[in-house]
This record gives structure tokens, sequence and C-alpha cells, in this order.
């Protein structure tokens, strides 16, 4: 699979619906993750999402999540930059590159859902998250 460059967009609480609205106006299939398959089930926002992603026959992707349990929502700050994909090599020189002089809010290193992730703030305050699907590095 080759590396993917995807928008990202952060809902207050209606990620879920939204999502649902947009693979009905632009059809395709939609997966979507809770904060509760990776948490106690008494965690307040258990049933919010944590990951949507919307593929489209077109060949259109869209992902979304809500914001997580705890941190404040900013309207006009709710889109990020998703880069996925299995190329190891190519994704962290994106990393590599993207994170320079930027600030790095999540470090790329694996992630308990096997894949590994990471989130920075570029110097033009761009936010992109990276993920590399399987990767094989080893665990924190």
């Amino acid at each position: 699979m080759a590396s993917r460059l995807n928008p990202y967009i952060s809902f207050d609480g209606n990620a879920r619906e939204a999502m649902e609205f947009y693979r009905d106006v632009l059809g395709g299939e939609l997966r979507l993750s809770t904060f509760g398959e990776y948490a106690p089930p008494d965690t307040p926002g258990g049933d919010k999402i944590m990951h949507a992603m919307l593929e489209t026959p077109g060949g259109f992707t869209l992902m979304g999540a809500d914001t997580p349990p705890g941190q404040p929502y900013h309207r006009g700050d709710n889109i990020s930059i998703s880069l996925s994909g299995e190329d190891a090599g190519e994704l962290r020189g994106y990393w590599e590159g993207l994170s320079a002089d930027g600030t790095v809010a999540v470090p790329l290193e694996k992630q308990m859902w096997g894949d590994e992730f990471g989130m920075c703030v570029d110097r033009f305050g761009i936010t992109w998250m990276v993920n590399i699907a399987g990767s094989s590095s080893p665990a924190p």
C-alpha cells in the first residue's frame, strides 16, 4: 500500500453522527473505533469515537475523531493532516522533516493499537499525524 495523505477532522462529541453523514453523502465503508475499546469499561467518554475512517468508492479518504475526554475542543483548530501507510522508511522521513523546527505532541513510537504513530505541529502551525501500519519497531 502506498502512503496516503488524508484530512483528519476533530469533533466535539458528534464524530459518529458526522462521519455517518459523510458516509451517506459520499458512499463507502466507514470504520469506527471508540475510546472505550482501549480503556477500562467505566472510562468517561468511552463511547466517543477515538478514530473513524471513511473510504469512498471514488478514492476519497476522510478521517475523524471526537476530542479526547478531558481535552478542550477549539473550533477552527479542528483539522489535521494524516500521513499513513506501510512504508516505514518513507513515513519516518516525512516525520523527520515535518517535526523539524516544530513541536512534537506525541513521539513517533509504537502505540496500543499496534501501529507506530506520532503527532506534531510543524513550524507553520499545521498539525500532522503519521501512522505506520503494523510497524515492527520495539514498544517504548
